[in-house]
């Protein structure tokens, strides 16, 4: 293939180059921001990691989950717990964290994917509520005042750092691998399952898929991964408490990301973090303690315009779009041809 035909199929794929003008500017957004923008874009990557790892549960296996803030909160609690208890190092801490989560997120799931739909959703927010109940009267664990994480020697095996940078480039490696996985899902047989099981059960169990094993599948990949994501934000904050890990406000903010940006889809996840979370850190900066609240109010806003004009999200709706125009294209196209003969 010669170098011509190389840049025409790319300019044919813009999501290609899309990506990787994306990548390469994320690479050098620690040139260009500091301090607190800094800090606000290491968020939304973290958030779009959660937004990503609800997707592969919520998104393609079709169960509402609004419980992933207990494995975000399992892995910080794990990881803050191991190295003040038992003098662990952070990152032994972070595989506890995903053993746990992974075991929690196969309790939950065994019992409450007998249930479905809403039912589904309200019983995992009864089990958030009650894992915040449980950690809010756990002395050893901090109680409801939390814990606070020694600082030690700025080092990758110490996990903690002087500056946001290393934490920054962390957290994007984690946004990719999540994102990998994504790409790999929906490629792949599993990700084909999960789609059968969302759009239709009954026929999916008729055709041989075992719809326990693989809704376990999917809720024990997001626990592990939101339990990283959980890890990384204890070793980033050096403070974990309850109503900071386990509240269902949390739980719904992630679900959200990827039902604003576009459920089942890959970017769908990123793309909901870039507005979400700008959305819910600018109203705290510039409103302060006079806008408690109003991104709570923003989110019930999003939903319901989401749920009546567009429940694809903004990846659905410009995909939409773009099969509209190439679908005019066509039929443009075919109009002359038969014009011309």
């Amino acid at each position: 293939m010669t170098d011509n035909n190389l840049i025409k199929k790319l300019w044919q794929r813009p999501s290609i180059i899309i990506v990787t003008l994306l990548f390469l500017f994320l690479l050098v957004v620690p040139k260009i921001v500091t301090g607190y923008y800094l800090h606000a874009v290491i968020l939304i990557i973290m958030y779009a990691t959660l937004g990503t790892a609800w997707n592969w549960i919520g998104g393609f296996a079709g169960q509402m989950s609004l419980g992933n803030a207990v494995y975000f909160g399992l892995g910080a609690y794990a990881t803050a717990c191991s190295q003040l208890w038992w003098g662990w190092n952070p990152w032994l801490g972070l595989l506890l964290g995903i053993v746990l989560s992974g075991i929690v997120a196969f309790l939950i799931g065994l019992p409450c994917f007998r249930l479905k739909g809403h039912y589904f959703a309200i019983a995992t927010m009864a089990v958030g509520e009650i894992v915040n109940i449980i950690f809010t009267n756990w002395d050893a664990a901090g109680g409801a005042s939390g814990l606070y994480l020694t600082i030690t020697e700025s080092s990758l095996l110490n996990f903690q750092f002087a500056s946001k940078v290393p934490y920054f480039y962390i957290v994007l490696v984690l946004l990719v691998l999540a994102t990998a996985i994504t790409i790999w899902l929906k490629n792949s047989r599993s990700g084909y399952y999960f789609r059968a099981i969302k759009e239709d059960p009954e026929a999916a169990k008729a055709l041989g898929i075992n719809l326990v094993n693989r809704k376990l599948m999917a809720i024990i990949l997001s626990g592990t991964v939101s339990s990283v994501a959980g890890s990384f934000w204890i070793n980033y904050m050096l403070f974990i408490d309850p109503p900071s890990a386990f509240l269902i406000m949390t739980s719904v903010q992630i679900a959200l990301i990827a039902v604003m940006g576009g459920m089942g889809t890959v970017w769908g996840p990123i793309v909901g973090a870039s507005i979400i979370i700008p959305l819910s850190e600018g109203s705290r900066m510039f409103l302060g303690g006079t806008g408690s609240g109003i991104d709570l109010v923003i989110y019930g806003l999003l939903i319901m315009l989401v749920a009546i004009y567009q429940p694809g999200g903004i990846v659905g709706a410009v995909n939409n779009y773009t099969k509209k125009r190439q679908s005019k294209k066509k039929a443009t196209l075919k109009a002359v041809q038969e014009v011309s003969e």
